[in-house]
């Protein structure tokens, strides 16, 4: 069994795409406010929110747990609607060795599709894949496509 893997996910949201890239470029905080069933809590640490290099953290709930995780962005591609992360501390290192997350929005008019990509190297065979993560990302991706558009 690989310990490596790499899940990737698509969802449809009825809003504006660039404002959802937006939201997820330079204003996390938003998110939170959006999603506060789900996410308590973001911080900025180093850099600027929307630079390559800023790393911020996050607090949400997963499985009834309180997680945190800090990110640095690597990779910004504005044409492309696209942002990666790496995770370099928190509670996700106690299970993976390395945890990416890429967010692409794809703009199709009113209907924008959404792709996560979640690459990383489990510590051990035991560890599951985090299919779990996924229908976070995925339920949080909804919420604020929600939003966006009853704002619209």
């Amino acid at each position: 069994m690989s310990l490596q893997g790499k899940l990737i996910s698509e969802i449809n949201i009825k809003c504006d795409g660039d404002v959802f890239h937006e939201i997820i470029k330079y204003k996390p905080h938003d998110i939170f406010r959006i999603c506060s069933d789900k996410i308590q809590n973001m911080d900025i640490h180093e850099g600027e929110l929307g630079n390559i290099g800023s790393v911020k953290s996050w607090k949400f709930t997963h499985g009834g747990k309180e997680i945190v995780v800090k990110e640095v962005i690597e990779e910004i591609d504005d044409e492309k609607k696209l942002i990666k992360k790496k995770v370099i501390e928190g509670d996700l290192l106690d299970y993976y060795k390395s945890f990416y997350v890429t967010i692409q929005v794809e703009i199709k008019g009113e209907n924008n599709l959404v792709t996560w990509i979640m690459e990383y190297e489990k510590k051990n065979t035991n560890v599951p894949d985090p299919h779990t993560y996924m229908e976070l990302c995925l339920s949080v991706t909804k919420d604020i496509g929600l939003t966006i558009s009853s704002d619209a």
